[in-house]
């Protein structure tokens, strides 16, 4: 173990560390039995705080827990200017220890300035080196985003760079500078998140059940999505492949996290959305199309939807207790979990942005007839997710000009011959459907289609659930002990549904929603939360998973193409906002301003960031596999079997971190508004909602979009035929033998003015005969009116034009055609004679005639 003193410190500040060195070390392994499977999950809660102590030779980093009860140091040398030295002490300190320890290295240094000022920070993200000399990045503030299972996920809010080197030489500043400013376009303040004590680079059915994932690697995480793995790799290249966990370097994710609450009638479930974005062929929008030699797909995001009951607050529940004999914990059947996947489609395209039109062409750069991208792309999924893989194409089918339909002949004929190798059991589902043309011409629900196959999909994959079906299911039973279609073990999920358009973004983010809804209503009912995992629509828990996918589209886009979404799921439903039109018009001119003027810079910052070569595309030559056999059978065997996960999450729930002293803090007076649990967003902070709205279940509908029929008056045809009419069964019969049915029922009473009286007159109101007449007349008449209102005439009116018709035809009806007419002038002629004179009898006369 490397020592942290240096020949600087006294020889008599050596000896006591060395000694109480070997004592740590001799009592931690004593106190602590780990199982010889579990060499990387540690028992003592994680450092979470962290100072930075600055001289001018070294920084030294003191890492605490969140009880002060842990702490650990690391020195990391500044003199040299072309390597990063960093000495690691892996003994437990103890506060007083520690104390003592600092006191030391106060002593030892006094040469340089002892241990200089003291600044807090929450963790190193990593080093980083441009023409000359290394900058640490730090973390600087941060802010809580979700809670899981009593881990903590934080926000990165701000970092600073810090030059390593205490007299750090330029050779060139200007391009220093310039790097350092590209460096920075990449804002580490926006959508990077960590966890010190949860691997949020991994999803939650991998962390409860492959523990020992990462035994014999060299790195304890993911490194597909963490975005700051070349700033870890970089100065520590040459370190020993331990594969331990360093607590004060810590791994970021770029996506997005959130993070919500349903509030059942009492009960209380979390709903957290994490999404992780690939570090591999990221960039900008028209720079980084298809898929690269590697089989890495641009703009490719892994999407986790996590339920869970907040009955226990970590992963596991106590030990039952001496009464049963069982001293371990058992795994908390409230964790659910289920996971999407998007990414451009395999194929090498491209899209010229030089002729500054808002809708490039798309071109098909290279014909591969093997497809040798795609197989490698199709081989890595069915390694990280297992069979079978669902293939959801939604790009266009029919253009006026061809555009998107070029990617889906080659897309089909690509997963066509890559799927006549594979066995039966194991050929990837392909689904093509031109989402968009539904929507325009009417002929399909959108939202209806997408969720029968997301009903199918999640058939054939599953989801995660970490313990049995509830009892509450079984119990439909009667004989629920003998029931063999009750589930006894936990549920996982081999396979995964894999969704692209064109740019990966509004259509397929409505997509993922329809499948996060339908997963939603399947976690909840496997929770026992729900009777039925049919969810309705315009309910409080929909409504809020739908904000939480709005927000992650929106993310997502801002960081592939600089806008966010143009068409969201209301778009679908056919139920847009009154703006919506003026605010896509917006974000489409701010999609093509960043896409034309900003995506060169962004992209030339996402390389430095990430610390891609720009020419490693010219250097690398192709890569070639074989043809046939383009994947590897062990990725095909079942990635998750439930006996070997059911016995690894049992072993992680007895040997997972604590979680008592980091989460409730018992030492510290905390109120209960700053409390994340207590804060976090709810079905109850909707718009419009109040306390009161706590015995409301959040699964009813309640639409606030009216159906608006076709014609109004048959929908108060409708109204009115739900009141009693006497052309529709209504009697004065009836309604007299119901009220002496009544008066028969209530005492009778002398006194009209008891208390007995007047509570028959107010629950029994006596109505006249004569009231309820007029009242059936009224509705009668409304009956009649109704039925001269479709574009009717009335029937006396009818007969004289049908009448007239005739005999303009020179139809001759037996007796007199005119009586009516005859009657009018008639009754008429008396009385308007001397007003109209003579001429209207002699006309009259003359038409007799």
């Amino acid at each position: 173990m490397d020592r942290l003193v240096t020949q600087s410190d006294p020889p008599s500040s050596i000896l006591p560390a060395a000694g109480f060195q070997g004592k740590a070390a001799e009592s931690s392994d004593k106190s602590i039995q780990h199982p010889a499977n579990c060499n990387l999950v540690h028992k003592f809660s994680a450092f979470n705080k962290f100072i930075l102590y600055e001289n001018k030779l070294r920084f030294y980093i003191v890492a605490s827990n969140a009880s002060d009860s842990r702490h650990r140091i690391v020195k990391i040398d500044r003199t040299s200017q072309t390597d990063v030295a960093i000495v690691e002490d892996d003994t437990d300190y103890s506060g007083k220890q520690m104390s003592n320890m600092l006191k030391m290295l106060e002593d030892g240094n006094k040469g340089s300035g002892g241990l200089g000022k003291a600044r807090v920070i929450f963790g190193i993200a990593g080093f980083v080196k441009f023409t000359a000399g290394w900058y640490m990045i730090v973390i600087s503030k941060r802010s809580v985003v979700a809670l899981l299972g009593g881990h903590y996920l934080y926000h990165c809010e701000n970092t600073e760079m810090i030059p390593v080197p205490s007299n750090h030489k330029i050779e060139r500043p200007a391009e220093e500078q310039r790097l350092v400013n590209m460096f920075k376009q990449v804002d580490m303040s926006k959508n990077f998140y960590f966890s010190y004590s949860y691997d949020v680079t991994s999803t939650l059915q991998n962390n409860l059940t492959k523990p020992e994932r990462f035994y014999g690697t060299r790195w304890p995480f993911n490194d597909r999505y963490v975005w700051n793995f070349h700033m870890i790799a970089a100065p520590l290249k040459d370190s020993p492949a331990t594969g331990a966990r360093r607590p004060w370097l810590l791994p970021l994710i770029h996506g997005h996290v959130d993070q919500a609450k349903l509030t059942v009638l009492g009960r209380v479930v979390f709903v957290t959305l994490i999404a992780r974005r690939s570090r591999h062929y990221a960039g900008a929008r028209y720079l980084t199309r298809g898929v690269n030699e590697e089989g890495n797909v641009a703009n490719e995001v892994e999407t986790e939807q996590i339920v869970s009951e907040a009955l226990t607050t970590p992963f596991y529940f106590p030990p039952a207790g001496p009464s049963t004999g069982e001293y371990q914990r058992r795994p908390s059947p409230q964790y659910t979990s289920y996971v999407q996947y998007r990414g451009s489609i395999p194929i090498y395209w491209t899209q010229e942005t030089t002729s500054m039109t808002p809708r490039p062409p798309i071109e098909i750069s290279v014909v591969d007839p093997f497809y040798v991208a795609a197989s490698r792309h199709f081989d890595d999924l069915f390694a990280r997710y297992g069979a079978p893989i669902t293939v959801l194409n939604l790009i266009k089918r029919r253009e006026p000009q061809p555009r998107e339909s070029k990617l889906l002949d080659e897309y089909t004929q690509c997963v066509k011959y890559l799927n006549q190798f594979l066995p039966d059991e194991y050929k990837m589902v392909y689904r093509a459907w031109d989402m968009s043309r539904a929507y325009k011409e009417k002929t399909q629900d959108v939202i209806s289609y997408l969720e029968d196959i997301a009903e199918v999909s999640i058939q054939m994959t599953g989801f995660f659930h970490s313990g049995a079906e509830p009892l509450a299911h079984c119990l439909h039973n009667d004989n629920f002990e003998e029931n063999e279609h009750c589930r006894r073990s936990i549920l996982l999920q081999n396979g995964v549904c894999r969704t692209n358009c064109v740019d990966c973004l509004d259509r397929t983010n409505a997509a993922q929603f329809v499948f996060g809804k339908r997963a939603l209503g399947h976690q909840l009912y496997a929770l026992g939360v729900v009777a039925s995992p049919n969810l309705p629509f315009d309910s409080d828990a929909v409504n809020m998973l739908t904000e939480m996918y709005h927000d992650h589209g929106d993310t997502i886009a801002l960081q592939y193409t600089g806008s966010a979404l143009v068409n969201r799921v209301e778009t679908y439903r056919r139920m847009p906002h009154w703006n919506s039109h003026s605010r896509d018009i917006i974000e489409n001119i701010r999609r093509f301003y960043a896409n034309s003027l900003l995506d060169a810079d962004k992209q030339a910052a996402i390389n430095l960031f990430l610390g891609v070569a720009a020419e490693r595309s010219l250097v690398l030559p192709p890569k070639r596999g074989q043809y046939q056999k383009w994947f590897q059978k062990r990725h095909l065997q079942v990635l998750y079997d439930v006996i070997e996960c059911s016995s690894a999450l049992c072993d992680f729930v007895n040997v997972g971190g604590e979680f008592w002293a980091e989460y409730y803090r018992p030492l510290l007076f905390t109120s209960l508004g700053k409390h994340f649990a207590y804060s976090m967003n709810s079905t109850l902070k909707l718009p419009g909602k109040t306390l009161k709205d706590i015995s409301y279940s959040p699964f009813l509908p309640h639409s606030t979009h009216p159906t608006h029929h076709p014609r109004l008056m048959a929908g108060v045809r409708r109204w009115i035929g739900t009141y009693p009419s006497s052309q529709h069964g209504f009697s004065k019969k009836a309604s007299s033998s119901k009220q002496e049915v009544l008066k028969t029922d209530m005492p009778c009473t002398d006194n009209p003015r008891s208390s007995a009286a007047l509570a028959k007159r107010l629950l029994h109101p006596d109505v006249p005969v004569e009231e309820q007449t007029e009242y059936l007349k009224y509705v009668d008449q409304c009956f009649a009116l109704l039925e001269a209102c479709n574009d009717e005439a009335e029937p006396e009116d009818k007969e004289i034009y049908e009448r007239f018709v005739r005999k303009s035809k020179g139809i001759i009806e037996e007796g007199n055609s005119c009586d009516i007419y005859v009657t009018y002038v008639r009754t008429m002629e008396t009385e308007d004679v001397d007003t109209y004179g003579e001429d209207l009898v002699s006309t009259y006369e003359q038409w007799l005639g």
